[in-house]
């Protein structure tokens, strides 16, 4: 019974010996006491997690944004609508103001509702007229205004011919760049080119619209009612120059 006894005490003392030794060392506290090390974990050692800032919110430009460059442009101001009688006044004193090389009466009276295609009783409008006598910043607001680049005058001409005829250079770029056509035939069976070699002298200025309706296309090959070319009237004329350039074209 003793050694029963004594046994079972031993035991307990070698049991509380292991439990102690597994246990984990004591770490001293502030106050010099020791307190036991809490046990490490995998959620205690890992890192913390990054603390995600706050979006931040973007301080307002002071800047003014600049405009596109593609912003469609504001549509000009319709024309007044005019009673028929306004408007048959109107265009007669547009056509007055393009014949008397007015530009700034003819922005006016264009802005007041006057049509730039509508002719007079010798079959000029603006347009053609000012086309004809080179009148070129009248012909340019005649253009701007939608005028028609196909209309003919009482010979059945186009702008270009008798623009052809008197040597207007510059009056000739103008209208072929408008799209007027370079090989129309009026009533005397002549084209823009035929017409500047026929009633001029075949100087500098001619030789330079001949050039331009060269450059644009004009066919040279169109004969008069007579069955000549542009390159026959050219030579029969005397005008070597411009026989030179259609040759060369």
């Amino acid at each position: 019974m003793r050694n029963a006894r004594g046994l079972a005490l031993g035991s307990a003392i070698l049991v509380a010996g292991f439990v102690a030794g597994c246990a984990p060392a004591a770490e001293p506290g502030q106050d010099g006491t020791t307190a036991a090390s809490p046990p490490s974990s995998p959620a205690a050692t890992a890192s913390p997690a990054p603390t995600q800032a706050a979006p931040t919110q973007a301080a307002p430009s002071s800047v003014s944004p600049v405009p596109s460059s593609s912003a469609v442009p504001p549509k000009l101001s319709a024309p007044p609508t005019l009673t028929p009688e306004a408007q048959i006044e109107t265009d007669r004193l547009l056509i007055l103001a393009a014949k008397a090389n007015d530009p700034a009466r003819v922005r006016e009276l264009i802005a007041a509702g006057g049509n730039v295609n509508a002719k007079d009783d010798i079959q000029d409008s603006a347009f053609l007229y000012a086309g004809a006598e080179g009148f070129n910043e009248v012909l340019q607001l005649t253009l701007s205004a939608g005028a028609d680049v196909r209309s003919i005058n009482r010979y059945g001409g186009t702008a270009l011919i008798p623009a052809s005829e008197h040597g207007h250079t510059e009056t000739v770029g103008i209208l072929i760049a408008a799209g007027v056509p370079v090989d129309h035939v009026n009533n005397l069976g002549w084209t823009a080119m035929q017409e500047a070699i026929l009633l001029n002298n075949g100087g500098p200025k001619q030789q330079d619209v001949v050039r331009q309706l060269l450059a644009a296309g004009a066919n040279p090959d169109i004969r008069d009612p007579q069955g000549r070319t542009a390159l026959q009237n050219a030579e029969r004329l005397g005008f070597t120059e411009i026989a030179a350039l259609i040759r060369a074209r």
